[in-house]
């Protein structure tokens, strides 16, 4: 009669082994967002037709968004298999949201918006210099 043990062995190394490769896999997403693989997760043209009031008031709200994820990511990490529901819940979001922000701020400085903005807030009366 085989030894049971051996047999029950050999069945669970092909499960951890399946464990340790997903695990891994993973693990190697965590490491996506600001690489150049995550600028495939956003159109690059997307604020192309955007004026720097338009961009400031999306990179505000993608600054609070990744912040956002960023407290979802944390607080699943704190419960019972965390890191997994971390990452398959909220990580594509967080990666596709700093891609945004990135891309955002790319074109904020493409369109020199902080010097446009600075001569938008100069006074009417001041401009006659």
């Amino acid at each position: 009669m085989p030894d049971r043990t051996a047999n029950d062995r050999r069945l669970r190394l092909p499960a951890v082994v399946a464990l340790l490769i997903m695990g891994g896999g993973l693990g190697g997403c965590a490491n996506l967002g600001d690489s150049a693989v995550s600028g495939a997760f956003v159109d690059p043209a997307k604020y192309d037709l955007y004026d720097c009031p338009q961009l400031a008031q999306q990179r505000r709200y993608l600054a609070t968004r990744t912040a956002e994820l960023q407290g979802l990511i944390e607080k699943a990490h704190t419960g019972v298999a965390g890191v997994a529901v971390a990452e398959v819940a909220y990580r594509n979001d967080y990666i596709t949201t700093r891609a945004s922000a990135k891309l955002a701020d790319e074109t904020w400085r493409k369109n020199r918006c902080d010097e446009a903005s600075a001569a938008q807030e100069t006074p009417a009366g001041d401009a006659r210099k």
